[in-house]
């Protein structure tokens, strides 16, 4: 299959593809010239859903399934809805792998997530750790419904002879992120929140925590290239990092946004909020020896072009 793997002649459906990532790998898919694209709707198809997930696959009869959905939010959405977070997730992708093997899939690329990391994974985060202990508290039920992906991918694979890989992308930030400050990760939250504060004239905003924890960020271009380039040259269900290899404290970060957005006031840390994992940083070598995967983008450019699109589009 490596050889032969051609984007022009493959009937691909892309889950969550209207969605942030979604949009990216789709539009990096048709440059590498993919034109049979499949994007089913959640207004179609709840994937929650046996039903739906088996017309969907009737509707799209696809050779490569890129399983981006799922029902994310930073850890306030995540210490809100953890039996939400964990049911939609799991139904989803469990249902969808088996029915996928069934249906006949040639290949099933499975996005997890860093938070399936134990809580205390030595740094920088390896695949080899992923077993070694429970995640964090406040997004576990999250992360350990995306991992049994995983768990499936490989026994499958075991039992079938069954190709699906298993995928773990570290934040994502950039352009046509999600700034509604309910429900979105740090990145854009602070963006937004720093903007309305220096335009408010307000003389501080609070952060969460205490700024001590470290995030690892991947611009979403070069995480969508990341899962085109699996998808095309990686058939085994070990799990591979997809991440930037740059790490930094939320503490930096706020003020770094709070610089670039203009906001000059105070920052107040709430110690009262969780801090989330303590560091999360990966090891990216994996990527890199089996199918050919860096990071390209410098994290202040990434983040200017963020703060640009936000400043432009938030109406």
């Amino acid at each position: 299959m490596n050889k032969a793997f051609d984007w022009t002649e493959k009937r691909i459906c892309v889950t969550g593809g209207a969605g942030f990532l979604g949009t990216y790998l789709i539009k990096h898919l048709r440059k590498r010239g993919a034109e049979n694209i499949f994007v089913p709707k959640i207004e179609d198809y709840d994937l929650v859903q046996q039903d739906a997930i088996q017309q969907m696959l009737t509707d799209s009869n696809p050779e490569v399934i890129i399983h981006l959905a799922a029902h994310v939010g930073g850890i306030g959405a995540n210490r809100e809805h953890p039996a939400e977070f964990f049911y939609d997730n799991l139904m989803m992708g469990v249902q969808l792998l088996h029915q996928a093997y069934e249906f006949g899939v040639e290949k099933f690329v499975a996005i997890g997530t860093v938070c399936a990391y134990p809580k205390f994974t030595p740094v920088p985060f390896s695949e080899n750790d992923l077993w070694k202990g429970y995640p964090e508290e406040t997004n576990a039920p999250y992360g350990l419904a995306k991992k049994m992906l995983l768990v499936q991918s490989q026994a499958y694979r075991d039992q079938y002879g069954y190709n699906s890989i298993f995928l773990l992308p570290v934040n994502l930030y950039g352009p046509g992120d999600n700034f509604n400050p309910r429900t979105s990760h740090v990145i854009p939250a602070l963006i937004r929140k720093c903007i309305e504060a220096k335009e408010q004239g307000q003389d501080h905003i609070v952060v969460w925590g205490d700024g001590s924890p470290t995030r690892e960020f991947i611009y979403v271009k070069d995480a969508a290239r990341g899962i085109a380039l699996a998808a095309e040259r990686y058939n085994q269900s070990l799990p591979v990092n997809i991440g930037s290899g740059f790490e930094i404290s939320i503490k930096d970060l706020v003020e770094k946004i709070a610089r670039m957005t203009g906001f000059d006031g105070r920052l107040v840390w709430d110690t009262s909020k969780p801090n989330g994992q303590p560091r999360r940083a990966l090891d990216i070598s994996r990527a890199r020896e089996l199918f050919g995967f860096e990071a390209h983008t410098d994290f202040d450019e990434g983040l200017q072009k963020t703060i640009d699109w936000y400043l432009k589009n938030r109406n």
